[in-house]
């Protein structure tokens, strides 16, 4: 990393250690007299392919962060703040402000095909990623039920393929307040700081919608997740009905595939503070799945999931190596 800092002219400059999320990057912020940068460390990930997705973005006049050097598992990267969209919705209207913000980023997004290359969501595919629910969350609460996991990905792939085909768009997969950046010295879809997108599909329009307005980790006000809705069908060729239950079946796949995320990473990571999201997680799900399109998918998760209550929660957390 010297030899990377010295390289880019930062060796010189103050680093101080930022927050980290789900994954295993670290940030730093480093200062050098009246300039500041964000270092990306990731080893394990493909920083190229972050700074390819970076590139694309800004060519169509969105704000993510600008390369100013790169090495392998290395970035250095634009400082574009502190101001985190999830930290300045103090009050309902500012919230509305904010979130209607981050679905212009998404309606300019969607205008646009995604890059080439880029892996692709298909039914197939996400209906899969729902084993995780069952095998790490349903699993850590003793009850493993690998016939209901295939039962429910095999009553997923048509749903999706009905409901959530690829659309031809570039999805973020991880759009909620804690990765958005308000930025209101920009206008119109740029005042919305993109900061991560390294696991970006091809996908349906709606995922990032959904991502955003189901938030795990905060709670969205029911009229400013309304509002995003109608904001996006107002601007778009979108069939409400259609969308609105593209919003549930892919709110239900990404929602189940969480509750298997967060549990893994107290088990398998050292990290029991996802399991306090779980609730949160568990009421948009269960949420979707009031949608008639989910009925028999409702009927299979009501029997094979337990219900995060506290003894549960403790349950997950005792899986913990740290606890």
């Amino acid at each position: 990393m010297k030899d990377f800092l010295t390289s880019a002219g930062w060796d010189k400059a103050q680093i101080t250690p930022l927050a980290g999320d789900a994954s295993a990057r670290q940030y730093s912020r480093l200062t050098l007299g009246s300039k500041s940068a964000i270092l990306m460390q990731d080893p394990e990930g493909d920083t190229a392919l972050f700074a390819r997705l970076s590139r694309h973005l800004l060519s169509l006049d969105l704000s993510a962060p600008a390369i100013l050097a790169e090495a392998s598992g290395l970035l250095l990267l634009e400082d574009l703040g502190d101001g985190l969209i999830a930290r300045l919705c103090d009050a309902r209207d500012s919230e509305q402000t904010l979130y209607l913000a981050a679905v212009d980023a998404l309606l300019s997004l969607h205008q646009h095909p995604a890059p080439a290359d880029l892996p692709i969501a298909t039914p197939e595919h996400l209906a899969t990623m729902t084993d995780l629910a069952f095998d790490c969350y349903g699993a850590a609460l003793g009850q493993p039920d690998p016939e209901a996991r295939d039962k429910t990905i095999a009553a997923f792939s048509p749903i999706l393929s009905e409901y959530g085909a690829p659309e031809g768009v570039m999805i973020l997969r991880d759009y909620h307040a804690e990765n958005i950046l308000w930025l209101p010295d920009r206008f119109g879809p740029a005042r919305a700081g993109l900061l991560d997108f390294q696991d970006a599909l091809v996908g349906h329009r709606a995922y990032d919608l959904v991502s955003l307005i189901e938030d795990a980790r905060r709670d969205v006000d029911p009229m400013t997740a309304e509002a995003c809705i109608q904001h996006y069908l107002t601007n778009s060729d979108q069939n409400e009905q259609q969308f609105r239950t593209s919003l549930a079946v892919l709110g239900a796949q990404r929602n189940l595939r969480i509750l298997g995320v967060f549990a893994r990473l107290a088990a398998n990571r050292g990290k029991p503070q996802y399991i306090n999201l779980i609730p949160r997680v568990w009421g948009h799900l269960q949420n979707d799945l009031s949608h008639p399109a989910l009925q028999y998918i409702k009927s299979l998760l009501d029997a094979a999931l337990p219900a995060p209550t506290p003894a549960n929660l403790e349950r997950l957390k005792a899986t913990c190596p740290t606890q």
